[in-house]
C-alpha cells in the first residue's frame, strides 16, 4: 500500500461533533483518515502531538488586511493569522480605494483584483468586496463577481461610507437572486451623529470612557433590525457583523423565523473585554461599535449557545498606537489587532470560564463560518477536507504581549494578560506554517480562495 505524506498521532481530535483520541492521516494537502492510527498506511512523517487538542483550522471571515484602515500586508497579517491558529481568512475590497486613496471611478472588480494582484499571503484567502457607491453599474457588477467566486459582500449603515437602506434593499434583491450573502456594519448613522456630538458637549465627554455613549446600543439594535428586515423582504441571505449587545441581538432574533437566511456573528473582543476597558487603555481600545457592558456580554454568550450567533471572529484592524493616542477619543482610528490572540482569548472566556464545549468553540470558529461562506473543504477534521489543523495545548498558561506581534500592530489590548491554552502547531493544507509561535514556512504558501454559493439550508 502507498504511503502518506503525514500522521498527526498521539493527540485528541475535536470536531463539531465530538471528542475523541485518534490520529489524523494526511496526502497531498488533504485529510485521508482520521480514526485509529493502525488503519492507516504508513507515513512519511509521524509527528506526536503529545497530549495536546487537534483542532480544524480557524476560519476568521471578518479581517481588515492590505487596505483601507489597516497597517498590515497580506505577508504580515497572515503570519500573525498563523501564529493564532487561523488557517483560512477573509478580509475586504474597497470599492473606490487604492493605496491610500479613493478614486470615484473604482469598481468592485478594481478592487477584488489589487487584493489578488501581488499578494502573499501564508494562509488561504478570499476577499468580501465592500460597497461605498450606490449606483445602477454597482448592482450590473455583482453577477460576473459571483460567477468568478466571490460571493460575499460587504455594506455599511454609517459612517462616510453609508448606504441608504433603499440601496441596501436593492443590493439584497440582486443577491438573493444569485444566491450570495449580503453582510452589514448596522448602526443608525444619525443617532451615532447626534449622540457624538451630545456626548462631546458634556462634562466628562472628554474621556474615553464616554465613547459607548456615543454609539449606543440602541443605535446597533435599531439597524440591525432594519436591515435584517430588507434581507428578509428579499429573501436573500444575511449575515450580521459584529454584533456587541443583547439589544442587537434580540432585534436579529426577531427576525430570524427559522433563522434559515439571517444570521449573525460577534467578536472575540466583545465576548472578552466590557466598557471599563476604555477607563484603563483609553484610545487603544476604540473600535466600532464599542465595547458593552457585562450584561451585554452574557447575552452574547446566550445567543451563542442559542444560535442567533453563530460565528466568532475577530475583526482585525491592525493600526499604530500613534493614530490610535495623542488626541481625544473622537480622532482616534477605529480598530484593534486579534488575529494572533483570537482563538487563546476565546479558548480562555469561553471554554474555561463559561464552560462551553470544545466541540462548540470549533463550530463558532471553525465549522460554521466555512459553510456560511461557502467553503466546504474548510474548518472540519473529515477525510476529503483540506489539511488545516492546529495543534493546541488547552493547560499552558502564558502572558500575552505585543512584543511577539506578527502584526504591524504595535500594540495589544491584551497585554499583560495570562491566558491558559496556547497554539502550539498550525498547518496548512498538511505544511507546518508556524510552530511555537514562529512561522517555519515563506509567504506565498497560502492560495487565494474560489468560493461557492453558500447553501444555507
Amino acid at each position: 500500500m502507498a504511503r502518506i505524506d503525514t500522521v498527526l498521532t498521539g493527540g485528541t481530535v475535536v470536531t463539531a461533533d465530538a471528542t475523541f483520541d485518534g490520529a489524523v492521516g494526511i496526502d497531498d494537502g488533504t485529510i485521508v483518515g482520521v480514526g485509529d492510527e493502525r488503519a492507516f498506511p504508513a507515513a512519511e512523517e509521524r509527528i506526536d502531538v503529545a497530549g495536546n487538542l487537534v483542532l480544524p483550522g480557524v476560519v476568521d471571515p471578518h479581517t481588515h488586511l492590505a487596505g483601507y484602515n489597516s497597517i498590515d500586508s497580506y505577508a504580515t497579517g497572515t503570519a500573525a493569522a498563523a501564529a493564532g491558529g487561523v488557517t483560512s481568512l477573509l478580509t475586504f475590497a474597497w470599492q473606490g480605494w487604492d493605496d491610500g486613496e479613493w478614486d470615484d471611478e473604482g469598481t468592485l472588480a478594481d478592487a477584488v483584483e489589487r487584493h489578488r494582484r501581488g499578494a502573499e499571503p501564508l494562509v488561504d484567502c478570499g476577499v468580501h468586496p465592500v460597497v461605498t457607491r450606490e449606483s445602477r453599474a454597482t448592482l450590473e457588477e455583482l453577477p460576473g463577481l459571483v460567477d468568478d467566486g466571490v460571493t460575499s459582500f460587504k455594506l455599511f449603515t454609517t459612517d462616510d461610507i453609508r448606504l441608504s437602506n433603499g440601496f441596501i434593499g436593492e443590493v439584497f434583491r440582486r443577491l438573493a437572486d444569485l444566491g450570495a450573502v449580503g453582510m452589514v456594519h448596522t448602526e443608525d448613522y444619525a443617532v451615532c451623529e447626534h449622540r457624538t456630538e451630545a456626548v462631546k458637549a458634556a462634562p466628562d465627554g472628554a474621556s474615553t470612557a464616554a465613547y459607548p455613549r456615543s454609539r449606543p446600543d440602541y443605535a446597533e439594535a435599531m439597524s440591525a433590525g432594519s436591515v435584517a428586515r430588507l434581507a428578509v423582504a428579499a429573501d436573500a441571505k444575511y449575515y450580521g457583523v459584529h454584533t456587541t449587545s443583547e439589544a442587537a441581538a434580540e432585534a436579529i432574533d426577531a427576525v430570524r423565523t427559522d433563522g434559515s437566511n439571517v444570521r449573525a456573528e460577534t467578536c472575540t473582543h466583545y465576548t472578552a473585554l466590557t466598557e471599563e476597558t476604555y477607563e484603563r487603555l483609553g484610545n487603544r481600545a476604540i473600535m466600532a461599535p464599542p465595547l458593552r457592558t457585562p450584561r451585554d456580554v452574557d447575552a452574547l454568550f446566550d445567543r451563542l449557545r442559542d444560535g442567533t450567533l453563530s460565528v466568532v471572529s475577530t475583526d482585525h484592524v491592525p493600526l499604530p498606537r500613534d493614530r490610535k493616542e495623542g488626541g481625544p477619543w473622537w480622532e482616534s482610528a477605529f480598530g484593534i489587532n486579534s488575529l494572533q490572540t483570537s482563538l487563546p482569548i476565546f479558548h480562555d472566556v469561553a471554554v474555561n470560564e463559561r464552560g462551553l464545549s470544545y466541540p462548540a468553540l470549533v463550530r463558532l470558529m471553525c465549522r460554521n463560518p466555512a459553510r456560511t461562506f461557502g467553503l466546504p473543504r474548510k474548518g472540519r477534521i473529515e477525510p476529503g477536507a483540506d489539511a488545516d489543523l492546529v495543534v493546541f495545548d488547552p493547560d499552558e498558561t502564558y502572558t500575552i504581549t505585543a512584543a511577539r506581534n506578527h502584526s504591524n500592530a504595535d500594540y495589544s489590548v491584551y497585554e499583560g494578560r495570562t491566558v491558559t491554552g496556547r497554539v502550539k502547531r498550525t498547518f496548512v493544507r498538511g505544511t507546518l506554517v508556524a510552530d511555537g509561535g514562529d512561522i517555519v514556512a515563506d509567504p506565498g504558501h497560502g492560495e487565494f480562495l474560489t468560493r461557492a454559493v453558500p447553501d444555507w439550508s
